[in-house]
């Protein structure tokens, strides 16, 4: 089965002006300007993108797919996400991970969901690990998971926070020696994810690890680092090194407090967008504090935030609209070991492609080739939803 989508105004993530995508089943075949020979031939679709942009699907590198929070108790736990809520936030390739409660929620139960969305539509990964060490994994080592399990890429843990185990330096240098290993070894990213609070080491280890190891820079993706300005400066230093680091959108920009703000910072600062990346914590918790630091209320975070950020730098920030496709399309897909294959449209890319309106909101959406949602009407469900 074929599809062609007409009259697109292509970011690839670069502006590429006006163009015509074909698509053979689950991989873009064909671009140019005009491919008008191929609509007259049989059992092809053909769909008008009407001049709208066209980018490639958001990729986010960090999202609770089984449900994060529980830390004010079981009832606080967030339920699993949705394949229609990543869908509607045009997120077609995630990373599913866990994070403070990595004891209701199992490492099992997360390979499980990824490969659920993967069957439901969209591509899926997983990293072994939480916040705690020794790091719990499906096989017993770090290495096996990655070698082993095709949907692992990685391994998580927490640096700078309460809750994490506080590992020594030996133990984060080996852990990280591990990701590579088993990343050597099945061909993929061989990640170490670090969720970064706002502890006063900061980025201390990491920096210290890219110092005086072999380990290369690129085994490491610190995230949550616009939690400050101070960690925000750590994170500028470590792209200057060659790493990448992420933020974390939120739904509540302001311009004292955006991923748009950090994100113009490091470009001012001389940092490139191959070296930035966003993610949402979707399902991550979102707990209102009063001013005695009671627990008045609970929320969750969602994909959705990466648009509204997205918008926001564009808008109120200066940043390009392709500089901030960038940091959410080819910069994870890099981070992935996916370029070539994620976050562009080129002939051999997989067709993961997000229509937005003149207001830079979602409106349709192919993941892997198929019209997962078109003119705002959303036709790619999950199993169970209504």
């Amino acid at each position: 089965m074929l599809k062609l989508i007409k009259n697109a105004s292509v970011y690839a993530p670069q502006p590429l002006g006006r163009q015509d995508i074909l698509i053979a089943d689950e991989k873009i075949v064909r671009l140019a300007p005009d491919l008008h020979e191929y609509e007259t031939l049989p059992d092809v679709e053909v769909l008008d993108a009407g001049g709208k942009r066209v980018a490639p699907g958001l990729i986010d590198l960090h999202v609770h797919v089984t449900g994060g929070g529980g830390e004010q108790g079981p009832a606080s736990r967030v339920p699993e996400i949705q394949l229609s809520e990543l869908i509607e936030s045009g997120v077609t390739t995630v990373l599913g991970l866990l994070g403070t409660d990595g004891t209701s929620r199992s490492v099992e139960n997360l390979l499980y969901k990824a490969r659920a969305l993967q069957q439901e539509g969209i591509t899926t990964f997983m990293l072994t690990g939480s916040y705690q060490v020794p790091t719990v994994t499906l096989t017993g080592s770090v290495v096996r998971d990655i070698a082993l399990i095709g949907e692992c890429v990685g391994v998580k843990v927490a640096l700078s926070d309460h809750r994490s185990s506080n590992p020594t330096f030996d133990e984060f240098v080996r852990m990280a020696s591990d990701a590579r290993m088993g990343g050597l070894i099945a061909g993929k990213a061989g990640l170490v994810v670090m969720h970064m609070g706002a502890g006063r080491d900061m980025l201390g280890m990491l920096l210290r690890a890219v110092d005086e190891t072999e380990i290369p820079v690129k085994t490491f993706l610190p995230t949550h680092c616009g939690r400050n300005d101070a960690l925000c400066d750590q994170a500028i230093a470590f792209a200057k090194r060659g790493g990448v680091f992420d933020i974390t959108g939120s739904s509540r920009q302001t311009p004292e407090k955006s991923c748009g703000r950090h994100i113009r910072r490091a470009l001012e600062a001389g940092v490139t967008a191959e070296h930035i990346t966003m993610s949402s914590d979707g399902c991550g918790s979102l707990p209102r504090f009063n001013d005695k630091g009671e627990c008045i209320g609970l929320d969750y975070s969602s994909p959705s935030v990466l648009m509204q950020e997205l918008r926001w730098a564009v808008e109120h920030e200066g940043v390009a609209l392709e500089t901030m496709l960038e940091v959410l399309t080819s910069t994870p897909a890099k981070v992935l070991s996916l370029t070539g294959r994620k976050g562009r449209i080129a002939p051999g890319a997989d067709a993961d492609l997000v229509v937005f309106d003149d207001d830079l909101q979602v409106v349709s959406v192919l993941a892997r080739g198929k019209t997962a949602r078109w003119e705002g009407k959303t036709l790619m469900r999950g199993t169970f939803e209504k």
